[in-house]
């Protein structure tokens, strides 16, 4: 009895074997000590109503950590692609982040990635949480691939500029996929070209908001007058032959939506990337302009808030030297209010910042690295980014001026 039950255990196991062409398992680990460094200054001086105003100089914080994803993000996955003949295949994504440097996550959610596909000579339609069109430019050609201390600003900002009005409840410590939808969007519906289009690739995509919707609109509960924040719809198209890579995107996501007031915001994003390989350097490029702006149900009597500009660039270089590359980015940032000018008060400068980033990769093998990056931002008028870390100390005395950080590591693949 128990050898027919090995056997017909044997068998299912044969069948489903046939039946799946390839399933594999992957992953990334990566490790580093990194460290963070952010000064805030006391910009204030003695002025008429106060003469003796004794400034208070400098206030930094920092941290040294164990880090993860300093220069590949660490991950763990599994993909695998069915043949169906004729042409066809199905396939499936499903790839979770892992904090190696404490185990605190790990396949407890497929964050980075779970699609399932169907291909063809038609290109591929694909279904699930997957990375955005408007994202890839920001990776694509960035040097340090949006990883660690060196991810450029552009990125930064963006990420943040994206982000829901509305908060989700925290998922702590697993990643939390319902507060952004900029860098990767859930319940998506993508459609991919088919590759061999001689050098042209591109995709489309639209996510659900997956909120309810009521009819007639004033028995929307106050708690849940928000039906349409979350969706987003973009595509990104682009050529690449040979050592020449550009391409263009495009992206709209719904970030709030306030049914009683009648207010719906939007942050749309439009980027520009390429990169040119000229064998002993690469060069990489990247300009971006995303414009967060409120639409009325009824249009204020005064005007309603101005739309909010965020545009920045980023340049960027590799050059391989043996067995290591040698990698640097400059990238800028400036976000815009549009706010009126008031009469006889002082103009109101644009928030803006700069970060250096330089770092050096040696490969031992194929699949192992050993990494070193360190960067700098410089924040003026307000801003406030960093390379990570602590946040600044930022109040009435204090503003928010320089970060440095570093990153030493190593990184397998597998």
């Amino acid at each position: 009895m128990k050898k027919s039950l090995v056997a017909l255990a044997a068998l299912a196991v044969a069948g489903v074997a046939s039946a799946q062409s390839s399933v594999t398992l992957f992953g990334v680990v990566d490790a580093s000590i990194s460290g963070y460094s952010s000064t805030s200054r006391d910009l204030n001086g003695a002025t008429l109503l106060n003469p003796f105003y004794l400034n208070q100089g400098s206030v930094k914080v920092s941290r040294r950590e164990l880090a993860n994803s300093g220069y590949n993000s660490s991950r763990i996955g599994f993909r695998g692609t069915e043949d169906l003949g004729g042409g066809l295949a199905a396939s499936f994504w499903l790839e979770a982040p892992i904090s190696n440097d404490d185990g605190q996550q790990g396949i407890a959610t497929f964050a980075r990635r779970s699609t399932v596909s169907l291909s063809g000579g038609f290109g591929e339609v694909r279904l699930g949480r997957d990375y955005t069109p408007t994202f890839w430019n920001d990776t694509v050609f960035d040097p340090f691939g949006t990883n660690g201390v060196g991810t450029n600003l552009v990125s930064t900002a963006n990420t943040a500029f994206g982000n829901f009005l509305t908060p989700a409840a925290s998922t702590a410590p697993f990643t939390n996929v319902a507060n952004s939808n900029y860098v990767r969007s859930s319940n998506s519906i993508g459609y991919f070209l088919p590759p061999n289009l001689g050098g042209f690739y591109g995709q489309l995509q639209y996510a659900f908001s997956e909120k309810t919707k009521y009819d007639p609109g004033t028995a929307t509960p106050v708690t849940a007058n928000t039906s349409r924040a979350g969706r987003y719809v973009g595509g990104r198209f682009g050529y690449a032959n040979g050592p020449l890579d550009v391409a263009v995107s495009y992206g709209s996501s719904t970030i709030g939506d306030q049914y009683y007031v009648g207010t719906t915001t939007k942050v749309n994003t439009l980027n520009l990337g390429a990169s040119y390989d000229f064998g002993p350097v690469k060069l990489f490029g990247e300009v971006s302009r995303a414009k967060n702006k409120v639409d009325y149900e009824v249009e204020p009597f005064l005007g309603g808030r101005a739309d909010v500009d965020l545009t920045g660039y980023l340049l960027g270089v590799t050059v391989p030297v043996g067995a290591g590359l040698i990698r640097a980015s400059y990238s800028r940032v400036k976000t815009d209010f549009n706010a009126p000018e008031v009469l006889f008060a002082p103009a109101v400068a644009d928030p803006k910042a700069s970060k250096l980033a330089l770092g050096y990769v040696q490969n031992l093998s194929k699949r192992t690295a050993l990494y070193a990056t360190i960067a700098r931002v410089s924040n003026k008028n307000g801003a406030a980014y960093t390379v990570g870390g602590p946040a600044f100390i930022s109040n009435s005395v204090f503003t928010p001026k320089n970060s440095t950080g570093y990153d030493f590591g190593i990184r397998h693949a597998f």
